[in-house]
C-alpha cells in the first residue's frame, strides 16, 4: 500500500531498500530512522483507511513515492530565500514541503507565497508540522531531512521531484465550508492578528463585533482567492486586547464571510466526494487534512476515504490554507 502506518522498525526496512518516502510522525520517532531517501515532519495525529482518524506517539504514516517519482532533490530554505521555491520547483514534475508551525519561515510563507515570483506554475502540496496538542508552547515542531539525518526547527524543507515518464502531477483541494450569508468583512493590513474591521464599509473592532454577534470561531472566515474558496481559522478571541489572533493571515482589503455551518463532517464529506467521483485511492499520492477539522469534526476512529494522511497544523497547496484537506493526484499525462 502506498500510503500506511509503520513502525519504526518497519520503516528503518523500507529506508533501508532505497524507498522514497514523506513521513509523519512523534519527534522521538522520526529521529530514530536512519538516512535515506525521505523528507518528515512532527505530529502523532493521522487519518488512515483502515482506523480512521488517530493519534499516535510511536507509529509513522508514510507515504511512498518511490514507484511514480524518477529522481527527488531536498533542499532547505529560510526565511530570506523561501521566494525562491515556485522558481526552483518550475524545472520539476511537482515540490513537496513541510515547514515547522510558528516558524519565522512559516509566517513569511504565509503572508507572502502568493506574490512569490512564479506562483503556481508547478504543483507545490505539504503541511505545516506541529506537536501533541498538549504539549503547545513546550516542544517545538520539526523538520526532518532523511537524505543527511538533519531536523530544523526553523525554515522550510522542499522535496523537489521528478515523476517518470509518461505522468504528471495535479494539486487538489476539499473545502466544505462556504460563505454565509452574513457581512461582508474586510481588512486594512495584512496579518494573522486584527483588531479592526470594515463590516460592511464601517470600520468596527473585530473582538467585539465577534462577541456581539456570539460568532461561532470554530468555523472560519471564508474569502474567494481567485477562485479558490479558502478559509482564515480563529485561534483567539481576546476581549481584554480586543485582539483577534489566526491561524493563517487575512489579506488586505479581500472580502471575507463567516461559514456557514457544517452539521456533520462526515456525511458531508462523503456527499462532497459524491460530486468527484473520478478521484480514486490509487491515483492520490499525498493528502492531508487539518486539525481543526480533526477536532472540531470529531474525525477520531472516522475515515475520510480515499484519503489518508497526517492531520496537520495548516495545509499547503500553492499557498497555506486553514480546516481543508488537501491532496496530490499522479495521473497520465494528458488527463
Amino acid at each position: 500500500m502506498r500510503q500506511c502506518i509503520l513502525t519504526v522498525a518497519q520503516a528503518r526496512a523500507i529506508i533501508e531498500e532505497g524507498h522514497k518516502l514523506l513521513l509523519a510522525g512523534d519527534e522521538n520517532v522520526l529521529r530514530k530512522l536512519p538516512k535515506g531517501n525521505w523528507i518528515g515532519g512532527t505530529i502523532p495525529y493521522f487519518i488512515t483507511h483502515d482506523q480512521g482518524g488517530m493519534m499516535s506517539r510511536t507509529a509513522l504514516f508514510a507515504t511512498d513515492i518511490s514507484d511514480v517519482v524518477e529522481t527527488m532533490e531536498i533542499v532547505r530554505y529560510d526565511h530570506n530565500n523561501l521566494s525562491k521555491v515556485f522558481t526552483d520547483g518550475a524545472d520539476h514534475s511537482f515540490s513537496f514541503i513541510i515547514i515547522p508551525a510558528r516558524s519565522i519561515a512559516h509566517l513569511a510563507f504565509a503572508l507572502n507565497a502568493p506574490r512569490y515570483q512564479d506562483f503556481g506554475k508547478r504543483p507545490l502540496v505539504g503541511w505545516i508540522s506541529g506537536v501533541h496538542l498538549d504539549e503547545l508552547g513546550e516542544i517545538t515542531p520539526k523538520v526532518y531531512n532523511g537524505t543527511t539525518g538533519a531536523a530544523f526547527s526553523e525554515g522550510a524543507l522542499v522535496l523537489h521531484a521528478d515523476l517518470i515518464p509518461g505522468k504528471a502531477a495535479k494539486l487538489g483541494i476539499i473545502n466544505l465550508f462556504e460563505q454565509g450569508d452574513g457581512d461582508s468583512l474586510t481588512f486594512p493590513v495584512d496579518g494573522f492578528s486584527a483588531r479592526v474591521v470594515f463590516v460592511n464599509g464601517e470600520k468596527d473592532n473585530l473582538a467585539a463585533y465577534i462577541t456581539q454577534n456570539r460568532l461561532d470561531t470554530k468555523l472560519p472566515l471564508v474569502a474567494n482567492y481567485n477562485g479558490i474558496m479558502a478559509n482564515t481559522s480563529f485561534q483567539n478571541v481576546d476581549d481584554v486586547s480586543e485582539e483577534v489572533t489566526f491561524y493563517a493571515p487575512v489579506f488586505k482589503d479581500v472580502v471575507y464571510k463567516h461559514a456557514r455551518p457544517v452539521s456533520n463532517y462526515e456525511t458531508a464529506f462523503k456527499e462532497h466526494l459524491g460530486t468527484k467521483q473520478q478521484i480514486t485511492e490509487d491515483k492520490v499520492v499525498f493528502s492531508c487534512n487539518c486539525i481543526l477539522n480533526y477536532l472540531y469534526s470529531g474525525l477520531e476512529g472516522k475515515t475520510t476515504d480515499p484519503f489518508s494522511g497526517p492531520v496537520t497544523f495548516g495545509e499547503i497547496a500553492a499557498q497555506l490554507l486553514n480546516q481543508t484537506l488537501i491532496f496530490l493526484e499522479i495521473l497520465d499525462d494528458g488527463q
